[in-house]
Formats: C-alpha cells, structure tokens, sequence
C-alpha cells in the first residue's frame, strides 16, 4: 500500500522533470516529507485548459487532495479511505473505472515510508502477549536518486450544497494505485535488514519510469485492456531502502530529517 509518503522538490523541478507547460505559482506546496491522506499534493496530468479555445491536452502541474471522491458520491467523507487504487482491479471497480479511463495522473514523491514489525515484537504477539507491536519505518526510494513517479488517478466532486462561484464548491481529488511488492533483490538493501520490497509490505506504489510517462498521462488513450498494459510494474533493481526515525509515525512530524538513514533499526524494532 501508500499510506505516507515524501514530496520535497521544488515545482519549477518538476515542470522541467516532466516537460509541464502549465503550473501556477500560487498553487506552490512547502516541502513535505510526511505526506499523509487528505494533504494537497501535487499531481501531474495533461487535460486542456479551462476556458481556452484550444482543445488540445496541456501537461499541468496542479495540487489536488489526496484520497479519492468518486464523482458520483453524495459526501467527500470516504475520500480518506479511497488513497489507494489496486492495479489489479481498479479497471473494474466502480469507484475508479471512470478515472482509470480518462483522468490519469503522475504523483511525484521523493519515495515513500513503510512500517515493519519488529521480529522480537512479532515474537510477542506468537505467544500471545498482548503488548502493541513497535513498527520499524523504512524509506523506499529509486536508487539513482531520481524522482519516484507513482501513478495515480483524479477525479471531480461538485460539493452540491455551496453555489457555483463558492471556491470550494469542486473538488479535485487523487489516489494512488499499488501493485504487488517486489520479491527480487533491492538495488540497496539494508545490512539489517529486509532485502525485498514484498519482506517490508506485500503492497507498494506502482511507479511509472519515464518512457511511459506520455502514454500513462494520454486522455485519448480510453481503452481499458490497452491501458492495463501500462500497469506492469517496472524492471527489478531500481530500488533501496533504509531505515529510518520511528518519528515519521507521527503525522505531525515533518522536517528532511525524516530521511535520514539510519546506521541500524531503532531498538525494540529489529527486523
């Protein structure tokens, strides 16, 4: 899955990353390494233009809420719910179909955070020992630096009881779609530690590698089994992971020290 996850480059990075032609500047996000649901983050689609002649798709850099809100709910209160979109069936479920097959987007990230259970906690919990298991968080990113394009989905809510020209009467929420972890070796691996994606979580985010960012991102493309094609997960190796602060549990923790490797796991949470 992606519960949290780390966004700290600048957008006009992002719009020489991703060949953007349209963000605006007042939409700009501070650096954000503890990205939670229901946070503005940003999101790269091309869609035309609002009130322009031409009708022709524009990539934008725009910030939308993350966590889903189907266009055809009746509140936005299941959005915190609906950040995560599976790959396997998200051409089919109600909630995403629509969006898998017209409203495609790229989350930019740094990576993204996910907890393991200590083995001695595990242990604990075999016996049958009611203590509450110590989750050790680890940091997954590319392993040359580069930016981790998750691929995600967007979608339009009209909020029906404030009038049109209310600024929040729309909505524009997104979610992430996950495949399965990785079960081949990491790029860089941790000495102590897991040495899979699939030995830290069964889930992770669906990255998208540059050659199929035009094709993941194409309004024109609609047919689903032509789009499912896109959603093989990348070659193996591209990844590494580390341990990082058990402060990063906390959501109201924020700060690049988030990021920073740890020598070893922090006691209590051995791998």
């Amino acid at each position: 899955m992606c519960g949290r996850y780390a966004a700290s480059r600048r957008p006009e990075d992002l719009a020489g990353i991703f060949e953007v032609e349209k963000w605006e500047p007042e939409e700009t996000l501070e650096a954000d390494y503890n990205v939670a649901p229901t946070k503005e983050v940003y999101a790269v689609l091309d869609r035309p233009l609002k009130d322009a002649d031409d009708p022709r798709p524009v990539r934008q850099l725009r910030t939308l809420k993350w966590g889903l809100v189907p266009s055809w709910s009746k509140t936005p209160e299941g959005g915190a719910r609906m950040i995560n979109a599976r790959a396997e069936t998200v051409h089919e479920k109600p909630s995403y179909r629509r969006a898998f097959a017209s409203r495609r987007c790229i989350l930019p990230a740094d990576g993204y955070y996910e907890w393991v259970t200590g083995k001695q906690e595990r242990d604990l919990e075999v016996e049958g020992k009611k203590k509450r298991p110590r989750k050790q968080p680890y940091f997954v990113t590319p392993a040359d630096g580069s930016v981790f394009a998750m691929a995600g989905l967007y979608e339009f809510w009209r909020d029906r009881t404030l009038p049109d020209d209310h600024p929040r009467a729309w909505w524009v929420t997104c979610s992430v779609i996950t495949t399965e972890a990785e079960t081949s070796p990491l790029a860089v691996a941790p000495a102590d530690g897991p040495h899979t994606l699939a030995e830290i979580h069964p889930r992770m985010p669906l990255m998208l590698t540059p050659d199929r960012w035009d094709a993941w991102l194409d309004p024109s493309r609609t047919d689903p089994e032509d789009l499912r094609g896109l959603l093989a997960p990348p070659e193996p190796g591209l990844m590494r992971a580390y341990p990082v602060t058990t402060a990063v549990s906390n959501v109201r923790n924020n700060g690049p020290e988030l990021l920073k490797e740890l020598a070893a796991p922090e006691e209590g949470t051995l791998f």
